[in-house]
């Protein structure tokens, strides 16, 4: 990745911690906002990211509940 890329990454990662002990999604556009003064390509980048994040978060959240209920399948089958 490029810096702009990096330093999006790093921020959203940041946020999404923040987000998550808190539960306030305003943070992402208020931190949108502060670096799109500065920078559009930055805010689009950091915007993105977020997206990507959250994405994942979810995914890794599902994997998760999958592996979950496999295993729980395969003890009930090995239980028969």
């Amino acid at each position: 990745m490029g810096i702009v890329e990096d330093v999006a990454d790093e921020l959203a990662l940041e946020s999404l911690k923040i987000i998550n002990a808190t539960g306030d999604d305003a943070f992402v556009q208020r931190i949108a906002d502060t670096i799109g003064g500065s920078s559009q390509t930055m805010e689009e980048a950091y915007l993105t990211a977020v997206r990507v994040r959250r994405a994942e978060q979810r995914a890794r959240e599902l994997l998760a509940k999958l592996k979950e209920d496999l295993a729980n399948a395969q003890a009930s089958s090995s239980d028969d």
